[in-house]
Parts: C-alpha cells; structure tokens; sequence
C-alpha cells in the first residue's frame, strides 16, 4: 500500500499550464505503476495518463494528448503530470492513482488502481 498527496492544482487562463505532482510514501515506490484521473462536475471520473513502473511507457487519453506529459521520479517518490495549452473543459479535480506494476505496462482504468490520493482542483478559465 502507498499513500498519495496531490498538489499544484489551481486557477489559470486557457491557454496557460500547469504542473501538478503527486508525492507518495511507502519503500516500494518504484515497483508501482502510476495514473492520473480527473472528474468535472456531474461527470465520471476519467482516464487522463498512465506510466509503467520505470516510467520507460506512458499512455494518455485522447483528449490530452500532445498537450499533457506524465513523468516518474523514483528516487523522489513523485509522479508529475505536466499540462499545457489548457482548454475550460481540463477543469475537475485531478487524482493520483497507484497500483503494483509488472513491466513496461501501465494502466488505464478505474479499477484496476488500488491507491489514491485525495484529489486537486484545476479551473481553467475562459
């Protein structure tokens, strides 16, 4: 089990960036595969990126990519999530999401993450 802390959220113009991290506790850090979700108002939460355990394979959904960068740190037990040109509909509260991990795989649902962290507002204004 780990224990996630999301921070960097905030309120930006469209257009601007973002970098929001996610820092856990635990010895195991570098065997865990990492996500980041977001949820807006009234909406499911969502796949927004995935990367394996070393970090050497990332995913995105469609809706980010080319515009959002996950990366790994292990030594400093951080996941990052690099957002730019952001666009009113990036508003929600984005979560970080761990689970073990096997390989160069990461992972793209819900339910298949077993720890996460509370949560951080993004707005982006129009």
């Amino acid at each position: 089990q780990v224990q996630l802390v999301e921070s960097g959220g905030g309120l930006v113009q469209a257009g601007g960036s973002l970098r929001l991290s996610c820092a856990a506790s635990g010895r195991t850090f570098s065997s865990y595969a990492m996500g980041w979700f977001r949820q807006a108002p009234g909406k499911e939460r969502e796949f927004v990126a995935g990367i394996s355990r070393g970090g050497t394979s990332q995913g995105y959904a469609d809706s980010v990519k080319d515009r959002f960068a996950i990366s790994k740190d292990n030594a400093k037990k951080t996941v990052y999530l690099q957002m730019n040109s952001l666009k009113p509909d990036d508003t929600g509260v984005y979560y970080c999401a761990a689970r073990p991990g096997r390989g160069g795989v990461y992972y793209t649902t819900i339910v298949e993450y077993n720890d996460w962290g509370p949560g951080t507002q993004v707005t982006i204004s129009s």
